[in-house]
């Protein structure tokens, strides 16, 4: 009975370790790879844009995507357009 019980404790103590080993290797992995992420996150938040509203119709659209005419922002050149003839 005792060469059992000694046995079970080697096996789970090997699993444990054998757990231990794997997990710090996954970590020390994962430490290499942070600065990659880190940079991918900086240039997503240079793409951050700030949205602006169509006078005519209420959508709201990039900064960059909009048409300013007349002092006013519009998502199109015919809303542009059809608020100029009115």
């Amino acid at each position: 009975m005792g060469k059992v019980l000694f046995w079970v404790i080697v096996i789970i103590g090997g699993l444990m370790a054998a757990r231990l080993i794997a997990r710090h290797n996954e970590r020390s992995q994962l430490d290499g790879k942070q600065p990659k992420q880190v940079k991918k996150q900086k240039n997503q938040e240079k793409a951050v844009e700030s949205m602006v509203r169509c006078e005519h119709c209420g959508i709201h659209l990039p900064r960059s995507e909009a048409i300013l005419s007349n002092g006013k922002i519009w998502c199109s050149q015919e809303h542009a357009q059809r608020q100029e003839r009115q």
